[in-house]
């Protein structure tokens, strides 16, 4: 081959990949304007080519070469991304409240499964006839931001998790009873932090001595207890605190567990309740993110859209702050979804200051009634 001929394949070489900034933008109108197919990306960029050299891109995304970045382009990248944005958002976020008057930090911890075809996933195997994938989340409450997500297959369990986490001292982990695990909520305990979940009706323990309680408040009990059992008891050798709590809005009993003595009983319920946000966000996120329906079918593919998604999410939760708006996420993402193209300073767009025209009467716009 030639010179001439040589540079010419070099320079078309370059234009059809894509660069990480450029992938990371296609995926992220992915997600801001509900694309769900690669044709539906590459449609509506190409509808506005004019535009896209001001949003970053150097020419049309072809949805084959969009293919060939997410299947082969490392999904670390965009996991680190994603903590990159994480840390600056929870600096944010820092000093919000979340109800409860508690100077440390309180995360809820807990784990979504996104349901997948077994003939298209086979590498995340569920159950015999279906394949899934698990979207493990340790989120602080200040601020509704993650601090911490791990994707696995869906037969892995939620309790493996407490492996892969660095506890802080202080900090309260508040989970359900899914994650009762005693050896490892002792090994969170000798950190000093604190965990808060629910017991199991099977645990099988003894009562050591009761604190007095306010049955009106609906605190039926509160108790130090140990565990029964040889191997039990092995695994957790210390006091544990039991509440019984009788919730007044359900009239459910709930128990819980933690190893926490000096809060009150009732701010143990509180955050336990607090929890419910961590299911809020992936209901939220499963709603008006682009993560129930893959433009891709490896494994690589899939924990790319994944992690994209939950950049964006939190791309959007750092302009909502910066920009100091009071609308909410929700209707950030709508706001975003008809201005993406548009060339307006983003706080006015979003802050829905923009000027308006005066002119209502247009004499070259027909009447739909005339006759």
């Amino acid at each position: 081959m030639d010179q001439p001929a040589w540079r010419a394949f070099l320079c078309n070489t370059a234009k059809q990949r894509l660069s990480n900034e450029e992938q990371f933008r296609a995926m992220a109108f992915a997600q801001v304007t509900y694309r769900e197919s690669l044709r539906d990306i590459e449609a509506c960029l190409l509808a506005n080519q004019t535009k896209l050299y001001s949003m970053g891109f150097r020419s049309p995304v072809k949805r084959s070469t969009l293919a060939d970045a997410n299947e082969g382009r490392d999904w670390h990248i965009w996991a680190d991304l994603a903590a990159l944005l994480i840390k600056r958002a929870r600096k944010l976020y820092c000093n919000d409240s979340f109800g409860i008057d508690l100077d440390s930090t309180v995360y809820a911890l807990d784990a979504t499964t996104i349901d997948l075809c077994l003939s298209l996933f086979p590498w995340a195997p569920f159950r015999s006839a279906k394949a899934a994938v698990k979207l493990h989340t340790l989120l602080d409450l200040r601020g509704n931001i993650p601090a911490f997500i791990h994707i696995s297959d869906g037969k892995t369990h939620e309790v493996n998790v407490l492996d892969m986490l660095t506890f802080e001292a202080g900090a309260f982990y508040v989970m359900d009873r899914g994650y009762l695990d005693f050896s490892r909520l002792f090994a969170l305990h000798q950190t000093e932090a604190v965990f808060v979940t629910r017991a199991k009706r099977s645990m099988d323990a003894r009562r050591v001595y009761s604190s007095p309680s306010d049955r009106s408040a609906g605190v039926i009990c509160d108790q130090r207890i140990m565990l029964n059992g040889s191997y039990i008891s092995q695994d957790y050798p210390e006091l544990l605190r039991r509440i019984r709590f009788k919730d007044p809005e359900s009239g459910k009993t709930l128990v819980f567990l933690t190893n926490n003595t000096a809060l009150p009983a009732l701010t143990i319920a509180a955050l336990y309740k607090s929890r419910w946000q961590v299911e809020l966000l992936f209901k939220w996120i499963k709603q008006h993110l682009r993560i129930k329906r893959f433009i891709g079918n490896s494994e690589n593919a899939v924990k790319t859209q994944i992690w994209c998604a939950v950049s964006t999410y939190v791309l959007i939760a750092i302009v909502k702050t910066e920009l100091q708006l009071d609308a909410s996420l929700y209707s950030l993402l709508q706001i975003l979804s008809v201005s993406v193209f548009e060339k307006t300073q983003l706080s006015q767009a979003l802050a829905g200051s923009g000027p308006f025209p005066e002119q209502t009467d247009f004499a070259n716009q027909l009447n739909l009634f005339d006759f």
